[in-house]
């Protein structure tokens, strides 16, 4: 049976209502009972058979199945319309391009019909849109025979050229998902594989060079890959140098104007890597980079990548004892409109931390209480390792705040929900740090003697301070805080400062 309960739980309180209106609209009869399955599937506290009887009063289970049904395939049209009417990307234009320039082909209006295929291509060829030039050449050569302008050798040319473009982009395309699938925890099961090997293993199946085919979309698919396997196994330091110098590479035999969107991507990816690596400077640098190709072409990728731009930069800032300019860089933002939702939750997390970092526990707070949809619906949004992480957070302030049945609830919900995950995938220490927490929440003054500290210090499996995840240093700074009564943006510093020098 399709699991409605689980779809209906990705809906936002907004699309929820956008939906019942939907259906509203599409119900010809007033005995309808899709709205009633729906608000009731929402509030997610009845089973298969409680369902069926509230809304028919009797076990009519055909009934019931039948209107699971039809809710299921309205919800595919719901997300489709909304889909398509908030769909402004270059791709749906060229589709209405081609499509036009079919009909005045049909009706015999040719050079209406390649002046459309033309701009057409233009457009695509500046996005390397491979899949749709194929269709742009493939409708110009089939009706070249009737538009005597058309050269249809160059179009040949144009046309196998394409193709070739084309065939790299789906290998590489197959590369990248043998790649994110081998880095799944879920498939490694805690032992991650030796990214070059299966890098380079994948790429020679696939009969793909870099040196023959690097272009920045290919690179920044590359990067990708290899920033997954860093996420993997919290080793940024060994992908650095492969991604500086496959960028210095490509800058010196492409021309930097060409495929922008990937340019600034590539950039982007690269700072990231050095802020992980607490190279703030470095990253700063490539950020700037970043911002100056954001301004190209009139501002034409700005607002897209403003929101990663601000994000990394108030980061950069946060660890480099800038606190007050990195709280600002959020709180200041005039553009939130345009931030895609995965960047706006870690601008709000990052947010909640600055201001727990500075005490700020009722900001901290405030902005906490913005994301308040439910895990399943963050999961499904931004992934698992977000949500663990607003959970430690969440459980954090609350002890802060002193709220002491909110500490027990959340601890008791995150224990149930992540436990077995944490396990699985062999993150003992994550586990073992929520010990410590609740330790504290519970013996507050046990965290400074020797013998808390001990354990402490024989408990982790230390990495070198130097490979540590700067956001796993920050929740060991907050314990470390509790343990030696100091403020803990300091501590936090001092740490990150350690393993610089």
């Amino acid at each position: 049976m399709t699991d409605l309960n689980a779809i209906v739980s990705t809906f936002s309180s907004e699309e929820q209502q956008q939906f019942i209106q939907f259906l509203e609209k599409k119900n010809k009869r007033k005995d309808t009972k899709n709205i009633q399955l729906f608000k009731l599937l929402v509030k997610n506290n009845l089973s298969s058979d409680a369902l069926c009887t509230s809304l028919y009063k009797t076990n009519n289970k055909s009934a019931y199945h039948a209107l699971r049904k039809r809710l299921y395939h309205a919800i595919i049209d719901f997300v489709a319309t909304i889909n398509l009417e908030e769909g402004h990307s270059i791709d749906m234009q060229l589709i209405k391009y081609i499509l036009a320039a079919r009909a005045f082909l049909l009706q015999h209006q040719y050079a209406v019909a390649y002046a459309i295929l033309n701009k057409a291509e233009v457009l695509a060829q500046e996005h390397y849109l491979f899949a749709i030039l194929n269709e742009i050449y493939h409708t110009q050569i089939q009706y070249a025979y009737a538009y005597p302008k058309i050269e249809l050798t160059t179009l040949e040319q144009k046309f196998k050229a394409n193709q070739k473009q084309h065939y790299l982009e789906d290998q590489l395309n197959l590369v990248y998902a043998k790649i994110r699938q081998a880095l799944n925890p879920s498939h490694y099961k805690g032992k991650p594989e030796d990214f070059e090997k299966l890098l380079h293993h994948t790429l020679n199946e696939h009969h793909i060079s870099l040196q023959e085919s690097l272009s920045f979309k290919s690179l920044y698919q590359l990067m990708t890959m290899v920033s997954l396997s860093a996420f993997v196994t919290n080793d940024y330091l060994k992908i650095e140098p492969f991604l500086i110098s496959t960028y210095n590479k490509l800058l010196s035999y492409k021309n930097t104007n060409r495929q922008l969107y990937y340019h600034i991507q590539v950039l982007y990816i690269i700072a990231n890597t050095l802020f992980r690596n607490k190279k703030f400077t470095d990253s700063l640098h490539y950020l700037e980079l970043m911002h100056q190709q954001m301004h190209l072409n009139r501002n034409k990728y700005y607002k897209v990548f403003e929101p990663k731009y601000c994000l990394l930069k108030a980061l950069n800032c946060n660890y480099t004892n800038r606190q007050t300019e990195a709280i600002s860089i959020i709180k200041s933002r005039n553009t939130k409109n345009n931030d895609d939702l995965e960047t706006a939750l870690l601008l709000s997390l990052s947010l909640v931390m600055f201001n727990m970092q500075a005490t700020n526990y009722k900001s901290a707070l405030r902005e906490l209480a913005t994301m308040h949809h439910t895990d399943s619906y963050y999961e499904s949004k931004v992934g698992l390792a977000w949500v663990i992480k607003k959970n430690l957070i969440e459980i954090i302030l609350h002890i802060e705040l002193g709220n002491i049945d909110l500490v027990d609830s959340r601890l008791l919900s995150f224990k149930r929900s992540y436990y077995p995950y944490l396990k699985s995938i062999n993150q003992q220490r994550v586990l073992t740090y929520l010990g410590f927490v609740e330790r504290y929440y519970k013996y507050s003054d046990s965290v400074v003697s020797a013998t808390f500290r001990a354990e402490v210090e024989d408990a982790f499996e230390w990495v070198p301070s130097e490979k540590e995840d700067i956001f796993v240093m920050s929740f060991y700074a907050w314990l470390k805080s509790k343990m030696e009564n100091k403020p803990l943006y300091p501590i936090t510093l001092d740490l990150v400062k350690q393993a610089i020098d």
